[in-house]
């Protein structure tokens, strides 16, 4: 894959919202999806935030990952200004996080942004490279293999899982 062209962007109202994102980045990253991370705030920068959301398309991204918490509002902002498709993951901050949530959920009709539970990146992530994986042209072929060993391997922690427990001795254990 062109690592020069970001295919997922993941978008943070704050650095103190890296260590939640951290996780998407290091997933992306496992599965050779090129991405950037940058922080925006649609309060205190929201000239960067239009001026990004507006280009995002023409620069080749194809999934933005937007992560805000307390008021929330990075995620919808961003969706309402590109067509691309925008992920939303509330970060927990006050009132542990509910606030965030709602505040990326209840987006009005005709800007979605789908969303994530609290502090969720690595679903985000995971989603976003579902959302690659769609279509039949070359990148869509190699991310659909990436989704599908990435199922796969957790089927196998599973079954692991599974056989340790077998190993699990207690006298009154039915087998």
């Amino acid at each position: 894959m062109n690592k020069k062209q970001a295919l997922v962007s993941l978008i943070m109202g704050s650095t103190s919202d890296y260590p939640i994102m951290e996780t998407a980045a290091k997933f992306l990253n496992e599965q050779e999806v090129p991405f950037e991370i940058l922080a925006f705030s649609a309060h205190r920068t929201p000239m960067e935030v239009v001026d990004f959301a507006q280009n995002a398309e023409s620069r080749g991204v194809r999934v933005i990952i937007a992560a805000a918490g307390m008021a929330a509002h990075l995620p919808g902002v961003i969706a309402a200004l590109t067509p691309l498709p925008v992920i939303g993951v509330p970060i927990k901050s006050s009132i542990e996080g509910i606030d965030a949530a709602f505040a990326i959920m209840q987006m009005p009709p005709g800007i979605p942004v789908a969303t994530m539970a609290i502090n969720g990146a690595l679903n985000a992530a995971i989603l976003a490279l579902q959302i690659l994986s769609t279509g039949s042209d070359e990148t869509a072929v190699f991310y659909k293999k990436k989704v599908k060993d990435y199922r796969n391997g957790l089927k196998e922690k599973i079954r692991k899982a599974n056989d340790d427990l077998k190993e699990a001795a207690f006298p009154y254990r039915v087998k």
